[in-house]
């Protein structure tokens, strides 16, 4: 988000992502697919830019 100059208020207020979907991704919890998928096209970056896989 910094490489994009996209703030979370823009996130929610323009591209309709909700403060949860915020707060579980700052917290390290679960988000859908689907909110992955719209995170990707608005900030134009891979999957793998977004989360990370670390195991039990």
């Amino acid at each position: 988000m910094k490489e994009k100059r996209i703030s979370t208020y823009v996130l929610i207020n323009t591209y309709g992502i909700s403060s949860g979907t915020i707060d579980r991704l700052r917290k390290g919890k679960g988000i859908t697919t689907a909110k992955i998928d719209d995170l990707c096209k608005i900030l134009d970056c891979n999957v793998e830019d977004i989360i990370e896989y670390v195991k039990d």
